[in-house]
C-alpha cells in the first residue's frame, strides 16, 4: 500500500489539498511564469527511485523498496521541530558518499528543476558532508559541478529554454570550525566552476553561535563568494538577529524575523534577502498551520524575499506548487508573486557573470509585459 508520504511524491498538483480555491487562471499563470529558485538542497531532492538503486549498490538500502525508500526521503507534513526534520536527510546523506552518486543526483536535480518552468537555480549541498567514503573536498565539488555541467547540457539539447544553475557550498554549524575554513577555501577554488556561494546550515537549537565560523565566512567573503547562511529554523526572531553579524548578502528561512518589526526595519535598510520556504517552515513546526506563515506581513513590510522549495523530495513539492499554495493559502496578489520571482535574480549569486543576470532580467520583464495580473510585480 503506497503510504500517504509517498503518494504525496506522484499527487498531481490540482490535487493538493492546500490549493483548494485557486483559480485555474491564476494556477495556469504560475504554471507558465519563468522561475528562480535560490534556497534548494541537493541532498533533499533525490529521486526515490535513483536513491534506491544507489543504495542498494551501496549497500544502505536497509531492505527498502521504492515506496519505502521514499517514506523515508520524505519528511511528516509537520515535524516536532528542526532536529526531528534534519532526520530525512541521514539516508541521503549515507548514499552520497563518492563521486558518481553526487554527479547522478545533481544531474537529475538540474533536470527536475527545468521541468518546472525554472530558468535559474542555486543547489547547495555540505561538501563535507560527503567524505565518508574516502571522497576529498576537492573531488566530491568536482562531481557535483560535473553533474551541473551534464545536466544543463542535456537541458539545452532538448530544446529552449536552458537553464542556469549557480552552487553554493554548505558549512555545518555542527562541524569544526577550522574545517570549515577548509571547506571555504575548496570552496572557493571552484569559483570558476559555478560555486558563487557560501552559507552555514545545521542543527540551530545546539549549535545556535554563527560566530564560531567566523573565519571560515572571512575565507569565503575574501575570495568573493556570495554570503547567506541559516537562521531562524530554532530561537525564532533573536537568532535572525544574530545571523546579521555575519554580514550576510542574503538569509535563508529567517521568516521569524516578521515578529520583530525593528529587525524587519533593519532587514529592509540593509538590503538583506529572506530566501523563504514556506511549505519546509511549516514542517519544522515554525508556523501552526500555512495560512500562518508570516510571508504576507514580511512582504508587505517591504523586507527583500524569495520563494523557494528548500527540498523538492523532502518536502514532496515543486516550485510551482509553492507559489500556486502561496497564492492560494496565503493570499498573496499574482503582482506579489511575480515581484519575489523577479527579485531572486536582482540578488541571485551571478555577481561573477551581471551578463547572464542582465539577460534573464530581460526574459522575465518580457515575460511579464502583456500579462496584467504581473502588472507592478517587478
Amino acid at each position: 500500500m503506497t503510504t500517504r508520504r509517498a503518494a504525496a511524491l506522484e499527487r498531481p498538483l490540482e490535487d493538493d489539498p492546500l490549493l483548494a480555491g485557486i483559480t485555474l487562471a491564476d494556477l495556469a499563470l504560475i504554471r507558465r511564469m519563468p522561475k528562480a529558485e535560490l534556497h534548494l538542497h541537493l541532498d533533499g531532492s533525490l529521486r526515490p527511485t535513483t536513491a534506491l538503486e544507489l543504495a542498494r549498490a551501496r549497500g544502505v538500502d536497509d531492505g527498502l523498496d521504492v515506496e519505502g525508500m521514499a517514506e523515508r526521503l520524505v519528511a511528516p507534513e509537520r515535524c516536532l521541530h528542526q532536529a526531528d526534520l534534519l532526520r530525512a536527510f541521514d539516508l541521503p546523506i549515507a548514499i552520497l558518499q563518492d563521486a558518481e552518486a553526487l554527479e547522478r543526483a545533481t544531474h537529475e536535480l538540474v533536470e527536475d528543476v527545468a521541468t518546472d518552468g525554472t530558468r535559474y537555480a542555486e543547489i547547495r549541498w555540505g561538501p563535507g558532508l560527503h567524505l565518508q567514503r574516502g571522497l576529498s573536498l576537492r573531488d566530491g565539488i568536482a562531481a557535483v559541478v560535473a553533474g551541473v555541467r551534464s545536466g544543463t547540457a542535456l537541458v539545452s539539447a532538448e530544446g529552449p529554454p536552458p537553464i542556469v544553475i549557480r552552487l553554493i557550498a554548505v558549512a555545518l554549524r555542527s562541524h569544526d570550525p577550522a574545517f570549515n575554513e577548509a571547506v571555504a577555501r575548496a570552496a572557493a577554488d571552484a569559483i570558476a566552476d559555478g560555486v558563487t556561494g557560501f552559507d552555514l546550515a545545521g542543527p540551530e537549537a545546539t549549535f545556535p553561535d554563527p560566530l564560531l565560523h567566523a573565519d571560515a565566512y572571512a575565507v569565503a567573503r575574501g575570495a568573493g563568494l556570495g554570503i547567506t547562511v541559516h537562521a531562524g529554523e530554532w530561537g525564532g526572531a533573536a537568532q535572525v538577529r544574530r545571523a546579521l553579524a555575519l554580514e550576510p548578502w542574503r538569509i535563508a528561512h529567517g521568516a521569524p524575523a516578521a515578529d520583530d518589526p525593528a529587525l524587519m526595519a533593519e532587514l529592509v535598510a540593509r538590503s538583506i534577502t529572506l530566501d523563504l520556504c514556506p511549505t519546509s517552515s511549516l514542517q519544522a513546526d515554525l508556523c501552526p498551520t500555512l495560512a500562518d506563515h508570516p510571508l504576507p506581513r514580511i512582504v508587505r513590510a517591504g523586507v527583500p524575499a524569495t520563494l523557494s522549495t528548500d527540498d523538492r523530495t523532502v518536502s514532496a513539492l515543486t516550485l510551482t506548487q509553492e507559489y500556486a499554495r502561496v497564492r492560494a493559502t496565503l493570499g498573496l496578489t499574482m503582482a506579489e508573486l511575480w515581484h519575489l520571482d523577479r527579485h531572486a535574480l536582482e540578488v541571485a549569486f551571478l555577481h561573477d557573470d551581471e551578463a547572464t543576470r542582465a539577460g534573464l532580467i530581460a526574459e522575465f520583464d518580457a515575460f511579464a509585459a502583456p500579462e496584467p495580473a504581473l502588472a507592478g510585480g517587478g
